[in-house]
């Protein structure tokens, strides 16, 4: 009998603890157990993510977040975000989150170590993340519909077909993400006037500006959205209002672990230097005031969120990409390095066009205008062919480009005395990461390129080190935004 009662005891406790680990102290599981309701799920602080050199951020593609615009990355999170990486002395690396409702998750999951997006501090939100210092303040605005002629209406007329006040929200739906800052105020709302607001829920990988989007076009009456992003897109579709305020000033910021106190530390003061600079603000005003340059950027072919474009020179990039058997996009990243897509560059040095070809060189390769794009390019890309035939041992795809763009900006000859030098420190002479480029710095420096491995002489080997770098980080912006 004492052992079948021991049994018997022993199952009831195994079932209780089953039972226990399965219970989930939210309904969304975000907050662990009971037992453990942590919402993080792994643990890394400042000094781990400096051992591994690389700040991972989770940012949104938006019109103000990080975006591509003739070719170039932009965006006040980016902006910032780039600014912060190099404070650190970190690299920096963005994921794009393909439904808002997923940043979180990502975030404690360890897909990232910083959200970098606009978002309201509120009581919930404080459960499952850490926010910084805030970047700016605003309130939440009712996006709605001017009626049609209401250009040629009195203002009274116009103010009669509009929702002025926020009582008047009662029995009239309002579209807004499912468990954003916007639902949370909406039921808030309810609770304050006392009555209901009928709330449909939209899509977590549908952004805030696609929703009042949709109020343009008609597909829904309204919408609510944070006051600045809403007057951005007023700036490029006057037949919105969103002069009607629905809440009170909220501040909006970025955020990190809860068991991240050293990273948070670090950028809260990070943001309180920034604020104080100038630099900080001019940021801000261009994405946020600057309505002329907002109107022209939504308005182009080269703004990512309207097309597949990154400059007017794709189908001729997409040609001799292939003919190098490149991705168009990592072509298109070197010919902004080299121009910023101006056929009519010239460097101090001499070199001219889209891809930046000396005189010399660009009769080697037939070319006879060097300003005419197709030439060019042409051009260009054969003495790319020349440049990677220079490295035939190399044997690893991604480094042989690599050593191809370095003897393209410098020379092969200057390559050469960096690969020398890396073998006789002892490093591997056909890697350019960690190995070949750090000599390729070192030959600025009297004491190397006087060793007598070298034969071409001194370089400012930053040139070279930077190029490689900076197209291949471009790269993988272009990648986020442009389908290959």
């Amino acid at each position: 009998m004492k052992l079948k009662r021991s049994a018997l005891f022993i199952v009831v406790l195994i079932i209780f603890a089953a039972c226990s680990q399965g219970n989930n102290g939210s309904g969304d599981g975000v907050f662990g157990t009971k037992q453990d309701p942590k919402p993080y799920k792994i643990s890394k602080d400042l000094k781990a993510i400096q051992e591994d050199g690389v700040l991972h951020a989770i940012s949104i593609y938006n019109s103000t977040s990080y975006f591509l615009y003739k070719g170039m990355p932009m965006g006040f999170e980016y902006e910032l975000l780039s600014r912060l990486a190099k404070n650190l002395g970190l690299k920096l690396k963005i994921t794009i989150a393909e439904d808002i409702n997923d940043l979180f998750d990502m975030l404690n999951n360890g897909e990232a170590d910083l959200i970098a997006y606009g978002l309201t501090i509120t009581e919930p939100r404080k459960n499952l993340v850490s926010f910084t210092e805030n970047h700016y303040v605003t309130h939440q605005a009712l996006v709605q519909r001017m009626p049609d002629n209401w250009r040629s209406l009195p203002g009274y007329k116009i103010d009669k077909q509009l929702i002025l006040n926020t009582l008047e929200l009662i029995n009239d739906t309002v579209w807004v993400r499912e468990n954003s800052s916007y639902a949370e105020r909406l039921e808030n709302l309810q609770n304050e006037i006392g009555a209901e607001i009928p709330i449909e829920h939209i899509e977590g990988n549908i952004t805030t500006d696609e929703i009042i989007k949709m109020v343009v076009d008609g597909e829904i009456e309204r919408t609510i959205a944070d006051y600045n992003i809403a007057a951005v897109n007023k700036t490029y579709y006057p037949i919105l209002n969103i002069d009607t305020r629905v809440s009170f000033s909220q501040r909006i910021a970025w955020a990190v672990r809860q068991n991240s106190p050293n990273l948070l530390k670090a950028i809260n003061k990070w943001i309180k230097k920034e604020k104080k600079s100038d630099d900080y603000y001019v940021i801000y005003n261009k994405y946020f005031k600057n309505t002329r340059s907002n109107r022209s950027r939504i308005k182009s072919d080269f703004y990512s969120k309207n097309s597949n474009k990154i400059s007017k020179y794709d189908d001729i990039i997409k040609a001799n990409a292939s003919e190098i058997g490149w991705d168009w996009r990592f072509l298109s990243s070197q010919i902004y390095q080299e121009s910023r897509f101006d056929p009519k560059a010239e460097s101090w040095a001499g070199a001219t066009g889209l891809i930046q070809l000396m005189p010399a060189t660009a009769k080697e390769v037939g070319v006879s205008n060097n300003y005419n794009p197709e030439q060019n390019v042409k051009g260009g890309v054969k003495y790319l062919e020349r440049m990677r035939d220079n490295f035939e041992v190399v044997e690893d795809s991604i480094q042989k480009v690599k050593f191809t763009l370095a003897a393209f900006n410098c020379g092969a000859g200057h390559v050469y005395d960096a690969m020398r030098l890396a073998e006789k420190n002892g490093k591997n002479p056909h890697v350019w990461d960690e190995n070949v480029e750090k000599y390729m710095l070192k030959l600025k420096d009297k004491k190397y390129y006087l060793d007598d491995v070298v034969r071409h002489g001194f370089v400012r080997g930053t040139e070279p080190y930077n190029y490689v770098r900076d197209i291949f980080l471009r790269y993988e912006h272009y990648k986020q935004f442009i389908e290959e």
